[in-house]
């Protein structure tokens, strides 16, 4: 699987941003996607998840009434929208998939992950 992760951009601080992660191949209807940013000098943090068929998603403390996964698997494309920005967001966002079986438990960190995008830059001013 190839992950390609768009929609990156500066913005002002209390504006949004939808992010888009493009994935080739046949199979990313049976793939749990997730959510991830890494700002200078901080380890990846991971922002969300959601199901392989679209019906569960989980969000930390950070993206939680802020942020929204979603996914259309007839398009291939994970989505994050991301509302109320602030400069903390500020980060490199990635996306990344989980090749089944998938396990919720590890989808919160990056050992749950097989394949990484090549993230997207989110810069948000104040």
């Amino acid at each position: 699987v190839q992950l390609q992760a768009s929609g990156g951009g500066l913005v002002q601080a209390g504006g949004s941003l939808r992010l888009s992660c493009g994935a080739s191949g046949r199979t990313f209807s049976s793939y749990a996607m997730g959510w991830f940013r890494q700002a200078p000098g901080k380890e990846r943090e991971w922002l969300a998840y959601i199901s392989a068929s679209g019906g569960a998603s989980k969000y930390a403390d950070p993206a939680k009434d802020r942020f929204t996964i979603s996914r259309d698997n007839t398009k291939s494309t994970v989505y994050l929208q991301m509302n109320s920005l602030e400069p903390e967001d500020t980060a490199v966002h990635y996306c990344a998939a989980s090749r089944p079986p998938t396990s919720s438990s590890y989808l919160r960190g990056t050992n749950g992950y097989n394949y990484w995008g090549q993230g997207t830059q989110v810069t948000v001013s104040s």
